[in-house]
């Protein structure tokens, strides 16, 4: 009997970002399953707006199994994992094992099937970059929750990945952030006109408006009893 299933089953119990006080727990498997979700968005943008050609479903099927080692050599936080080239060296010897050992509990008439999703063989520059960019778009969607219920340790980690999520030039990411994420934050006299409109009573529509800048809104004081719009 083939014990592969059982054992990345084992991502669910795996917690990431154990190096911070998190106030919303989120596992490796959680995470690999939105970072599949995004991949998948991304590469469906491609092809359906920008002609491209990139297979989106080879790219959620990536991104499921991209941390699948983890299973067995856990997470270890990106600031431990590349503080030194010694530990980064050491790391990504352990995690080709952990990949091997996964393989090898495939039956073999599945183990070259399932070889380049585990160890990551055959991937092309293009979908590495889509990959990195949805690595990060699910990092950065949960440091961003983590900000909106007041958690400050996620202040830099915010300003990391907004910058590394810039330097990738993915249009396909900008139409992502716009469309899903609505992530563009309103000056502080936009806010200021939609916090007078709240007291005045009138109706507020939220669409498009980021979470931090409708928590501020919902935090202006009212005159009435007037209900908000829902979303």
């Amino acid at each position: 009997m083939s014990g592969f299933f059982s054992t990345i089953s084992r991502l669910r119990w795996i917690q990431r970002w154990s190096l911070k006080r998190n106030t919303l727990k989120e596992t490796v498997m959680e995470h690999s399953w939105e970072v599949g979700v995004i991949a998948h968005i991304l590469g469906c943008i491609n092809n359906q707006l920008f002609g491209g050609n990139i297979n989106a479903d080879r790219l959620s099927t990536l991104a499921l199994y991209h941390d699948c080692a983890e299973a067995i050599t856990g997470d270890l936080p990106t600031p431990i994992k590349y503080y030194s080239k010694d530990i980064e060296r050491a790391y990504k010897a352990i995690e080709k094992d952990a990949e091997d050992s996964l393989v090898a509990m495939l039956p073999k008439e599945l183990q070259e099937r399932f070889r380049p999703l585990i160890c990551g063989n055959g991937i092309s520059e293009d979908e590495k970059k889509f990959l990195k960019a949805a690595d990060n778009l699910s990092a950065y969607i949960k440091a961003k929750a983590e900000l909106a219920n007041g958690n400050e340790e996620y202040i830099l980690t915010v300003n990391n990945l907004e910058e590394q999520i810039e330097e990738c030039g993915l249009r396909e990411v900008d139409y992502f952030l716009e469309v899903f994420l609505q992530t563009k934050q309103k000056s502080h006299e936009e806010l200021l006109a939609v916090k007078n409109q709240r007291a005045a009573g009138v109706p507020i529509d939220f669409r498009g408006m980021s979470h931090l800048d409708i928590i501020k809104t919902l935090r202006a004081p009212r005159t009435d009893t007037n209900k908000v719009s829902n979303f």
